[in-house]
């Protein structure tokens, strides 16, 4: 190998990515995302956990009463989220469609000490946003009333139940799982996967367009042609990822160990870099490499993920302060993994014909 030359094709390719628009779009998304996390990391969060909406206070929603119990209605008036209306059922309902209302409740004239159980009927509008948000909220108001119907039928018994202690929990639990357990390794990992489909590309089209033979004509060998396309990939996945981290920490998303990240991060990257590059170099077609490299990627990773331990898990633990002494043996085993990829691909490249890629 010739690091010069290396050097070379690494430019070359580097100037061409301008050309690849998939790819450039799909780090524009990861800009984006990790620019604006703090103000999309509410509305992902909505959907990943809507509980968490729960917690946020605003508006008072408009809400249709009709039944006999003012246990419940009390519960509604103090939660200090609804806008109670005592009416007829057929008229709050007719509201509700009107979307005058935001539900309806109806509870029938049941005496909390009663044998029979009560039956308390939800109206809500289908396929609505704001319907899950007032769902949300009103789940914790029936909750109350439950305890309060336990209290009053508390003589009837005859088992008692076993109480359970929980560890409280921090303040909005939901954005602390959503952050660390999904947007961080999302944003991490993308630039290892989107660099590992780029070098599918930049091997590919070589043998697609008919230039492969004009580089072999110069002092310029296979492997160097391919070494320095794996180089250009790699290249980018450090510039990504460090830039991920800097605009996570500027949108007050505190991330610890960023070194150890990094070094995690690259060394998955070139991993999957190189797996990607044995694909484009028995196949020699985009579509089929890209095929076969996905089913791997999909097969190693649910092994992965399997393994306690893992990459994913680690980098999660780190970004949070923990595990730290447990990334030196997974860059270890991924240490010896590269090696073994690098040999296999060096091989390999020299053992590929001009002529095959050149017909």
């Amino acid at each position: 190998m010739n690091a010069r030359n290396i050097v070379l094709v690494m430019k070359k390719d580097l100037k061409s990515l301008g050309n690849e628009r998939t790819i450039l779009l799909a780090i524009l998304l990861q800009l984006f995302v990790a620019l604006f996390s703090s103000f999309l990391m509410v509305g992902l969060t909505s959907m990943y956990d809507p509980s968490s909406l729960a917690r946020f206070p605003g508006v008072k929603y408009p809400v249709g009463y009709a039944g006999e119990s003012d246990d419940l209605l009390d519960l509604l008036q103090a939660s200090g989220q609804f806008q109670v209306y005592r009416m007829d059922l057929s008229t709050s309902v007719a509201a509700l469609k009107e979307r005058k209302l935001s539900a309806v409740l109806y509870v029938p004239p049941t005496p909390p000490g009663a044998q029979d159980p009560v039956k308390v009927t939800l109206y809500s509008l289908q396929n609505d946003i704001q319907s899950t948000i007032v769902n949300v909220k009103l789940k914790e108001v029936f909750l109350d009333y439950e305890e309060r119907l336990r209290e009053a039928r508390a003589s009837r018994l005859d088992v008692l139940p076993i109480p359970l202690e929980f560890p409280r929990s921090g303040p909005l639990p939901g954005f602390y799982e959503f952050i660390y357990g999904l947007l961080v390794p999302l944003l991490l990992f993308m630039p290892a996967i989107i660099s590992a489909a780029l070098v599918i590309d930049l091997i590919c089209e070589e043998y697609q367009h008919h230039t492969l033979e004009t580089l072999l004509s110069t002092p310029v060998t296979m492997p160097d042609i391919v070494w320095g396309k794996v180089a250009a990939c790699l290249l980018l996945v450090p510039v990504q990822a460090g830039t991920w981290l800097v605009l996570l920490s500027l949108n007050r998303i505190f991330i610890a160990h960023p070194v150890p990240i990094l070094l995690l991060v690259l060394a998955v990257s070139l991993v999957l870099i190189l797996i990607a590059t044995v694909c484009a170099l028995y196949y020699r077609e985009r579509t089929a490499a890209q095929f076969i490299f996905s089913t791997a990627v999909v097969v190693l990773m649910l092994f992965v993920l399997s393994v306690p331990g893992n990459p994913l898990n680690l980098i999660t633990r780190l970004a949070t302060g923990q595990g730290a002494g447990e990334a030196l043996p997974v860059l270890g085993v991924l240490f010896a993994a590269c090696i073994a990829l690098v040999l296999l691909v060096e091989l390999y490249a020299r053992r590929v014909s001009p002529r095959e890629w050149g017909g």
